[in-house]
């Protein structure tokens, strides 16, 4: 009986999709986005995108067509590529932003079969609350969320908006090893049998 299987992607550095889901000027979340985008360059288990929805300027009204508008298509084309996604988010009236779940509506099979981490911030909260909305939508586009994510205290940050609270690089450390083995372990069951839902 063979044992060959498909090795294209065993070692490679995982592609990993970190997006800033707040459009609001003078958001913390770009600063946020920045700190854990170091946490990834620190490693070499990832390749990272940084993707900042400020800067896509996707349509608030989907077409009653199949015509793609760009700004849609090129930020398809990067999610495509991400074998895992880090969604850094607020919470905005115990909700996340509407333009996160704008780019989440957009997409389908780019989400699908791929895991989803999650750092969150906001004042006492720490941003909790939208997490747990977004694994409802999340669940509905196939992807698969991960227990382990980033909370951030807004109280608790430098002049520069990075955080500063006892532990911090831990959870992000955390949250970074359990994504890497899910989005390993799906990229090799996705290579192997192509996701279809």
């Amino acid at each position: 009986m063979s044992t060959a299987r498909n090795t294209a992607n065993d070692g490679a550095p995982l592609r990993v999709a970190v997006i800033i889901g707040s459009t609001r000027e003078g958001r913390a979340g770009a600063a946020i986005a920045e700190w854990f985008a170091d946490q990834i360059r620190r490693r070499d288990d990832y390749e990272l995108d940084l993707v900042d929805l400020a800067e896509e300027p996707l349509p608030v009204v989907l077409p009653d067509s199949d015509t793609v508008p760009e700004p849609v298509a090129s930020l398809g084309r990067r999610l495509a590529a991400a074998d895992a996604f880090v969604i850094v988010t607020p919470e905005y009236n115990h909700g996340y932003p509407a333009s996160l779940k704008n780019a989440i509506d957009w997409f389908y099979d780019e989400w699908s079969a791929k895991p989803v981490a999650f750092v969150s911030y906001a004042g006492r909260s720490q941003g909790l609350r939208s997490v747990e909305q977004l694994r409802q939508v999340f669940v509905e586009v196939h992807a698969m969320t991960t227990r382990d994510g980033v909370s951030i205290d807004l109280g608790r940050v430098d002049e520069h908006g990075r955080p500063t609270e006892a532990g911090i690089d831990g959870a992000a450390k955390l949250t970074l090893d359990g994504l890497a083995w899910w989005g390993r372990a799906l990229r090799e069951a996705r290579t192997a049998h192509p996701y279809t839902a």
